[in-house]
């Protein structure tokens, strides 16, 4: 019993150890979401990385499964009133994470800076933060390791920085819609729905987890992996594909938001999908822009460098308090 409690005791220790800087870390990240909703527009509608193509550019049919799906819009639209439409939904979406589900982005923070319990996930964009770090750092780790036995990750030929910054964007809706909420949504209320009615569905495809009674956890996670396998194929095999090395980093990446599409929700997966894409790409093309460098070496810059050091040590500290948090419960139940 003193043993249980000595565990228990030296658990709780290790998470307000690490509240502090994990607090610290997700404030300075929070900074750089935000700053780059601004950078982004002035990207669109004030710099020269589309060089001849700009804001009033005609996207005829634009394509709003991003190849995957084949459904077109339409009717014709300028890539700036798009890129509008899209930046206006994850403000939207940010702003929402900011202020649930259970307790705002501020009260969450100072509790974790208290006591480390992050893994609480009563907000959104804590959430988003913590699960976008560790997938950061994962990447690397497949990176690193492909790269030690000769496999490189090779992006798509890029005809038009702006018109891939814009697709880079729409991707981080539009694949969530279909990867997620069609692939992975529907066959859970499908699976483990109790009754047919259309306000539950809505719910069920909004937060899983939360509004499905879902006691065998085995199949979520067998058709999580499964639509994660197929997120890896679809980088490498349709639309304009990546090398063959991209699958593994893709397959980890949809395995991480397909997880936390089923625990917590559509909000937190299409920032965590937004965030490797619009966050870090705005960035990039502004690094681009005002030193007239290409993109390849703006992902070279110091800044980027710096950024991505932050993501990855948060994403190490996020998985020691989630393994803290996970010997604090095992203890307590022990206790008890």
């Amino acid at each position: 019993m003193n043993y249980t409690r000595k565990n228990l005791e030296k658990s709780n220790k290790v998470l307000q150890g690490l509240g502090i800087p994990y607090s610290a870390l997700i404030s300075i990240i929070f900074g750089m979401m935000v700053f780059s909703f601004p950078i982004g527009v002035f990207i669109v509608f004030n710099s020269d990385i589309g060089q001849e193509i700009n804001f009033e550019y005609p996207l005829n049919g634009l394509e709003f499964f991003n190849d995957y799906f084949g459904y077109e819009i339409p009717f014709d639209i300028e890539l700036g009133d798009a890129f509008i439409v899209i930046w206006a939904i994850f403000v939207i979406l940010f702003s929402i994470s900011i202020l649930g589900p259970k307790k705002d982005f501020l009260k969450t923070l100072f509790l974790t800076m208290a006591e480390g319990k992050s893994v609480i996930e009563t907000n959104y964009l804590i959430t988003t933060i913590k699960w976008f770090s560790i997938l950061i750092l994962i990447s690397g780790i497949i990176i690193y390791v492909q790269e030690g036995v000769g496999i490189s990750i090779k992006a798509p030929t890029i005809e038009n920085n702006l018109i891939q910054f814009f697709s880079v964007s729409v991707a981080s809706l539009s694949e969530e819609i279909g990867f997620r909420v069609l692939l992975i949504g529907i066959p859970l209320y499908a699976i483990y729905s109790e009754r047919i009615c259309f306000r539950n569905f809505f719910k069920s495809l909004w937060n899983p987890s939360e509004n499905l009674n879902i006691e065998e956890s085995w199949k979520a996670i067998s058709l999580i992996v499964g639509v994660a396998v197929f997120f890896g194929f679809a980088h490498i095999m349709f639309g304009e594909p990546w090398s063959s090395g991209k699958f593994a980093q893709a397959m980890a990446g949809g395995m991480i938001i397909g997880w936390v599409y089923f625990r917590s929700g559509l909000v937190p997966a299409i920032l965590i999908h937004w965030a490797t894409n619009y966050f870090i790409f705005s960035y990039v093309y502004l690094i681009a822009d005002i030193n007239m460098v290409p993109i390849q070496e703006a992902f070279s810059h110091p800044l980027l460098m710096t950024f991505q050091i932050l993501f990855m040590v948060l994403g190490i500290i996020s998985i020691a308090i989630m393994i803290s948090n996970h010997y604090c419960k095992k203890e307590e139940k022990l206790k008890i």
